[in-house]
């Protein structure tokens, strides 16, 4: 068993009068492939945002990569987020003018380096080698997304946060995109994944299933 890179020890958040979260605790390993699931309102979103240092919770800890996420200052978070966390979400976030590449090397600006030939090669690595200078409105929705993969890969991130990347997708582009995350899984990278299928969450390596806000089941996926 690999070493912790995500550990979430008894996390809670309240927004208001509403606990999104219920006391929340489980580890992830280097190299996991983990699929957040859960009916709508469970807390994954929440959950997501805390671990990306997006959000802060109400109580309790989470750890990625020795950093305890909640107690850091606003430089220290957007430190955090460019080194640490590669994020993809359901709608894509892409500036609209501004080319594919140009949408992967912003993310290198945190960094102060833009480099384009690493950009471009980023976006080769999702199979859009040729339509590096288009723009958003250029792409279709399955490249989009694939930008944007490319965009949360260029840094190199210990963990890759994807909020139902695939739920504004047809099937054919879904399929293209979850074997980018396959392959993303087999060279080590660890994800977590939010998701409504069970189809998709069958593919990780354990589920963690949430329900009121509350950890229902850890349950592992049988290869």
């Amino acid at each position: 068993m690999m070493a912790a890179l995500v550990q979430v020890e008894d996390i809670s958040k309240t927004f208001g009068g509403v606990r999104a979260l219920d006391r929340v605790t489980f580890e992830v390993c280097s190299g996991e492939w983990i699929a957040i699931m859960g009916p709508s309102g469970s807390g994954k979103t929440t959950l997501i945002n805390i671990l990306g240092g997006l959000d802060r919770p109400t109580s309790g800890r989470a750890i990625v990569d020795g950093l305890n996420v909640g107690t850091l200052g606003e430089r220290e978070l957007t430190r955090y987020r460019a080194e640490k966390i590669g994020f993809i979400f359901q709608h894509f976030y892409l500036v609209p003018y501004l080319s594919a590449v140009e949408n992967v090397m912003l993310a290198q600006y945190f960094h102060s380096i833009a480099d384009e030939a690493e950009a471009a090669g980023s976006l080769a690595r999702v199979g859009l080698g040729d339509r590096l200078h288009h723009l958003p409105s250029q792409l279709s929705g399955g490249e989009q997304q694939r930008v944007a993969l490319a965009r949360a890969l260029i840094n190199h991130p210990k963990l890759i946060l994807a909020d139902e990347p695939t739920g504004n997708l047809d099937e054919a582009n879904e399929q293209i995109v979850l074997e980018i995350l396959r392959e993303l899984h087999r060279s080590g990278h660890t994800i977590l994944l939010v998701t409504h299928s069970g189809e998709i969450g069958r593919m990780a390596d354990r589920r963690i299933e949430l329900a009121h806000g509350r950890l229902m089941h850890i349950v592992a996926n049988v290869t």
